[in-house]
């Protein structure tokens, strides 16, 4: 039984080592962290599936993990169904934000909304309302993917 205790007390171990070389590097965790807009890194975020879409991360990295990014949709901007493999947390900053979830009505978001966002099976359309371009938050568990769904069969 020791060896075994041992095993994963190594292997404790091992992952609270990853996990804090994996956090952000901050000398003071009891400063404040400042992050003016001007300062925002903004990088196209996936030119196949959301052409024009621009990303700009505060914290983590959105290509790996968990992150907090904030998220530029152009206006009239649309996606056809898809799914998510991790849940994210979205708040609303300007511009009209659509869902649809599959099978069910449109979710007109304006500013100062909140939507959480279910991972895996949670098939929806997303889009911009063509009045206006759309900015929001959004922290995601884990990186960020647009897994294109088929639509489900039509009835006969």
């Amino acid at each position: 039984m020791k060896p075994v205790r041992l095993a994963a007390l190594a292997f404790l171990s091992a992952g609270v080592l990853l996990a804090q070389a994996a956090a952000p590097a901050h000398k003071d965790t009891n400063a404040p962290v400042f992050m003016p807009a001007a300062d925002l890194k903004w990088v196209d975020l996936d030119a196949k599936t959301a052409p024009g879409v621009k990303i700009a991360d505060v914290w983590g990295d959105h290509t790996k993990g968990g992150y907090g990014a904030f998220i530029k949709f152009p206006a009239g901007f649309s996606v056809p169904l898809h799914y998510h493999t991790h849940a994210a947390k979205l708040v609303i900053i300007s511009g009209t934000f659509v869902q649809v979830p599959e099978g069910k009505p449109e979710v007109r978001l304006g500013p100062g909304s909140y939507l959480m966002q279910p991972g895996k099976s949670y098939k929806h359309t997303t889009a911009c309302d063509k009045a206006s371009d759309c900015l929001f938050f959004s922290e995601g568990t884990g990186a960020f993917d647009i897994i294109m769904a088929k639509a489900p069969a039509a009835k006969k």
